[in-house]
Order: C-alpha cells, then structure tokens, then sequence
C-alpha cells in the first residue's frame, strides 16, 4: 500500500510540473507588447499665449462727431508721453477750414447781392403790373359807361360792337390781376431759394469755423499718451486724414492694467474666463503676475493682415499692478492654466481601443493575459488622456492593441492561443 500511495504521488506531480511547464511555454511564446503601471498624479495643461498690456479705463481722444470735413494731422505728441490737463496732443492743418470759411463768406456775398436784385426786380414788376391792372380797370369801367345798347340810336353792329369791347376791357382787368398775382407769388418763391442758399452759406462758414476752433486736440486729464493703430498697426502720422469720429489715441488710468493675449485657435480648446493664469511682462525678468481669463472671444480670426493663422484673443485680469514698471503696450508672455487634477490616472492615447462605440484599455491579468476594460474618460492633453473610471492606481495595462500585434504564438496541443504581455 505504501509503495502503491507513493507511486500515485509521484506521477501527479510529474503531471502537475509537465502542466506547469506547458503553461509557461504558451505564455512565453506570446508576443511582447509594451506595458504601463498606471498610478495617480498631477495632471496639468497649459496654453501659452502673448500679447499687450492695457488699461481696463482709458479716455479716448476723437475728432468731434459733429464736425464735417477731413483732418490732416500737423503734429502729433510722442507716443508714451506724460501729459497733463490740457496739454496738447494732436495740432491739425487749418488751410481747408481757412480756404472754406473765405468760399461761404463769397457765397455769402453772392447770394445777398442775388437777394436784393431779385427783390428790387419784383418790386418794379409787381408796380408795372399794378399799373396795367389799374388801366385795364378804367377801360372797362369806360366801356360800361359809354356802352351803346340804345337800339335806337346805335345800329345793331355798334351795339354788337360795344358789348364785345366791354368784355374785351373785362377780360384786360382779369388777366392783369392774375398775372399780377403770379409774378408776385414767382417773386417769393424767388427770394425763398435764395435764401436757402444764403443760408447754406451761413452754415458753410459756421462749419468752417468750428472746423478752426477745433485745430488743437487737448488731453483731458493726466495720463501716458498712447496712440491709436490702423488696421495696419501704424499710429497717426504727420501729414494722414483723420474724420470726424475717428478715434486717434487714448489717455490710460494707470491705476490697472489688464493683458489682451492672443492664443492659436488649434490651443484654444478648454480655455474659458475664470481660469488661473501666470503671466510675465517684458522687461520685468523674474516677476510672475498673477490673474485670471475674463473674457476670450467666441469667434477665431486672423491677428496679422495677409497672414492665414486663428486666433482667439482673451482678455487677462491681473491682480497686481506697478504704476512704475507697468505701461499700456507692453509686451506680456503669459500661461493659462485650463486643466489642474492634484491626483489623475492618465494613460498614452495610443492605450486607448474603440471597439462598437466604447473606450477599451487592455488590463494586464493573472498568467499575463490581457483583458478589454471599458473606461471612461475625461480631459485630455498633448499625448495623455485622464482616465475617470476602469482603472486603479497599480494597474498594469498594454500600450497597444496586443489582439492586433503581427506574430502569433504556436498554439500547444488541447489549448487556443493565449495573449500575453511582457514580463
């Protein structure tokens, strides 16, 4: 019995190592696929962007609205000036104001002269016609007296004659005091339009002078001149046309200051007002400035003329302000913070499997098999995707798809093809 027991002993462990060894050589055999451990930790994005300070409260110097013509500019201050109350900042040439005002004090003349000849011709008109009523009134008063009607006296022709006078001189009287009426009401609307174009001239040269009174352009309060760019990012110049309306420059509160940045329209996904920035200020070397997005624009368009690239521009609030170091204009580097998770489990985006519409990760199991796990995922960044559910910390899982990979291993006898990792 003893023998017996002893031997039975012996062949199941010879078949517990052949089995062992069989294993072994399936898993072996696999091809190796690149591993992970997965494990928590801080994951951040960022986005870099630049672009200029500016003051949050600035006042705009414009040409009046109200003003017509065109404005050439004669002298302008130095852009970055310390101004005061009053000083001036813009002086214009008033050779057209000057030469417009001379024009409306001509037409001026030449209407006033139209005026009194017009007047003085519907005068004599409006006499000359008076008197030809007042004729025409006697004739036919005349033909009614001396009217020959007595038939037995007057022959029929003279009676026929006579009647046909009084009407004539009648009708003399009618016309004389309608062509009277006409000429007189012709003679106002005469004097009417000249007087339009009298006052035409009027406010020509009215215009003209407020266009002179305005040659100076003044700063309204203390402050850093900072000059208004073109579409073409070029300042008003000696010699340019300025318009009424148009803005030129602009006088900053330097009490704050705020960052607009401009940032890749590839980049600007996530990025959102309220998020943390760090940004730094050309010049200022070494000295971080603290804040936040306020406001990013919900369109992308081109920041240089001619040039094809996005752009989103986003308004930067800072904390901090140096009235003495800190100026409208200024270059500014700054990096937004869009994603900061202190404890995440990312993994490569290549790890990642989409297999009828779900998200799979190959998780490294017992005997080094891998098995589909389905994950979900959150944010993302350059490479690396947050992986929210599916995963532990210590996880080991495949880089790539290993039920893709190339080789296959030679299957033993009574067992299928099994797929394992590296060891």
């Amino acid at each position: 019995m003893t023998r017996r027991r002893a031997a039975v002993l012996a062949g199941l462990s010879v078949a517990a190592v052949t089995t062992g060894l069989g294993a072994w050589r399936v898993v072996s055999n696999q091809p190796r696929v690149p591993t992970e451990t997965v494990h928590k930790a801080r994951f951040a994005r960022v986005v870099r962007a630049e672009g200029t300070l500016r003051a949050v409260q600035a006042t705009p110097l414009t040409i009046p609205p109200d003003l017509e013509g065109s404005f050439k500019v004669s002298w302008v201050a130095e852009e970055g000036t310390r101004v005061k109350e009053g000083d001036v900042v813009f002086r214009f040439d008033p050779t057209d104001f000057e030469n417009e005002v001379l024009d409306g004090r001509a037409d001026q003349s030449t209407a006033d002269l139209r005026i009194g000849k017009t007047r003085a011709e519907g005068e004599a008109t409006t006499r000359n016609l008076e008197r030809d009523a007042a004729l025409a009134e006697r004739e036919y008063e005349n033909a009614l007296t001396f009217q020959s009607k007595d038939a037995e006296i007057y022959s029929r022709f003279d009676i026929i004659s006579s009647e046909i006078d009084a009407a004539l001189a009648q009708k003399k009287k009618e016309h004389a005091e309608s062509v009277k009426g006409t000429r007189s009401g012709l003679a106002k609307t005469e004097l009417e339009i000249l007087g339009i174009e009298r006052h035409k001239a009027d406010l020509k040269v009215d215009r003209a002078e407020k266009g002179l009174s305005s040659m100076e352009m003044r700063a309204p309060h203390a402050g850093v001149l900072k000059l208004e760019r073109s579409w073409r990012g070029v300042p008003p110049r000696i010699g340019d046309n300025a318009w009424p309306g148009q803005k030129l420059a602009e006088i900053p509160n330097l009490d704050a200051l705020e960052a607009e940045v401009f940032v890749l329209e590839a980049d600007a996904g996530g990025v959102k007002s309220g998020q943390k920035i760090t940004a730094s200020v050309e010049g200022r070397p070494g000295t971080p400035l603290s804040g936040s997005v306020k406001t990013v624009d919900a369109v992308a368009k081109p920041r240089f003329r001619g040039v094809p690239v996005q752009y989103f521009s986003a308004i930067l609030s800072l904390e901090h302000t140096d009235e003495a170091t800190m100026k409208p204009g200024q270059r500014v580097q700054a990096v937004i913070s869009v994603v900061d998770v202190p404890d995440a489990l990312t993994v490569p985006r290549q790890a990642v499997v989409e297999r009828d519409g779900k998200k799979l990760i190959y998780r490294k199991g017992a005997w080094g098999r891998f098995e589909p796990v389905e994950v979900t995922l959150g944010t993302a960044a350059l490479g690396r995707v947050v992986v929210e559910q599916g995963l532990v910390d210590g996880d080991v899982f495949a880089l790539l798809d290993p039920t893709r990979s190339t080789s296959r291993p030679t299957p033993t006898p009574g067992r299928g093809p099994a797929v394992a990792g590296a060891p």
